[in-house]
């Protein structure tokens, strides 16, 4: 099952040039999920990956540069002639938001479905979930992690032939659960093993709960609006630097961390090696880059450059 982080925007409160606002879409299967909306996220997708029919979309909170763009898209899905219902998750506050921006986007020709998230509650796809989390930041705001279920251990062939089970479907109903013959499934199959987790911070200042989500998550997305130089800065307004998110990351013990909402004020590399001093693994992806998420025993998971895949013969 691929599993993957296309980076949409990575700007920090305002594009520039080179970077659009906040956005990035996860591809799960055949699943995909949008997580943030800044302007311009539809143009951000139709001049790289597409426009896909997007199964849900999460907002972080509600401070313009995070959200901006969702009036636009809902209006896009409806002339597209849209019917599947699409569901919209966030912080407490999202249905009064939705229904100020009505007369903006309009009436549409699909169920569109607001759900306003506390902490516990989840959305579930199908063999992973969605979960918020607390971020602190100024106004409701989360961070969500996207765990996939656990997985069953590896199947022992030899073990299973060796006690009497014939090789071909009886196979398959052992590691579905299943005792065959009087050979229980635990006799052939190893320990279960952890699904892949990905985690996306939001707009925060540090904070316990998430390194608590983040605890062994295979990729961390995670803002980096400032510089250390400007740490008091940073705490002003509730945001995190570049090394208290390596910070985060070291101490969640996480395989990638990879910094976005990055301020134009600052070169990415910079902020990238000073992440990099504190938490060695670590990317600052251009708009377009992607982190492919392969399992564990497969690889680590690899930044993807545009650029790369661009220039990659067809």
């Amino acid at each position: 099952m691929d599993l993957s982080v296309f980076f949409v925007g990575t700007a920090g409160s305002v594009p520039s040039a080179r970077r659009g606002l906040t956005a990035a879409l996860i591809r799960r299967g055949g699943d995909v999920l949008l997580f943030d909306c800044g302007e311009g996220t539809q143009r951000q997708l139709v001049r790289s990956v597409g426009l896909a029919d997007l199964d849900a979309i999460f907002l972080t909170h509600f401070h313009v540069d995070h959200w901006l763009g969702l009036p636009g898209m809902l209006k896009t899905f409806d002339l597209r002639d849209r019917e599947k219902p699409l569901d919209v998750y966030g912080p407490p506050g999202l249905g009064q938001l939705l229904k100020l921006m009505r007369p903006v986007y309009g009436r549409l020709g699909y169920d569109l479905r607001i759900r306003e998230m506390q902490p516990g509650e989840w959305f579930a796809g199908e063999g992973y979930r969605v979960a918020p989390f607390p971020a602190r930041h100024r106004g409701p705001a989360y961070g969500y992690a996207l765990v996939e279920d656990t997985r069953p251990g590896h199947f022992d062939p030899e073990t299973a032939t060796r006690l009497g089970v014939a090789p071909g479907p009886d196979f398959g109903r052992l590691q579905r659960g299943e005792t065959v013959d009087g050979v229980a499934p635990d006799q052939v199959m190893g320990p279960p093993r952890a699904g892949r987790k990905i985690v996306l911070s939001g707009d925060t200042a540090p904070t316990e709960a998430l390194v608590v989500a983040a605890h062994d998550a295979d990729v961390l997305v995670h803002e980096a609006t400032f510089s250390e130089e400007e740490h008091e800065r940073a705490a002003h307004t509730l945001h995190s630097t570049a090394a208290q998110a390596a910070e985060a990351a070291r101490e969640a013990d996480v395989r990638l961390l990879a910094l976005t909402h990055l301020s134009a004020r600052h070169l990415a590399r910079e902020l990238r090696d000073e992440a990099r001093a504190i938490f060695p693994n670590t990317v600052a992806p251009h708009d377009f880059d992607s982190i492919e998420v392969p399992f564990p025993e497969r690889g680590e998971p690899v930044l993807v450059r545009w650029e790369d895949k661009e220039a990659a013969p067809a």
